[in-house]
């Protein structure tokens, strides 16, 4: 009975906030710090703009770059060690008679 009684609180205030029109500008969220606007530092380029500097890179670019070259050290280092793909030579089959 409590909680019916708690909820129903709950909605009436609820109501009571949004019919009021001075109170309507507080139910709109804010974004606080998260301003996009505020740049700090020089502006980030994409990675083909400034290949040899990679502190200048957007974030996505770099991590891409760095992932893919860690890919391709692995990938190499593998099949240099390994042999790569080593070419088996097909023995003729003998007709047997």
């Amino acid at each position: 009975m409590a909680t019916l009684a708690a909820a129903a609180a709950r909605k009436v205030s609820t109501i009571a906030r949004t019919t009021n029109p001075g109170h309507a500008a507080s139910l709109i969220p804010r974004r606080g710090l998260a301003g996009a606007a505020d740049h700090h530092g020089p502006p980030k380029v994409n990675c083909w703009q400034a290949p040899m500097n990679p502190a200048q890179w957007k974030e996505e670019h770099f991590v891409i770059v760095s992932l893919s070259g860690w890919g391709l050290l692995i990938y190499g280092g593998y099949n240099f060690f390994t042999g790569g793909k080593a070419k088996k030579e097909e023995k003729p089959v003998e007709a047997v008679h």
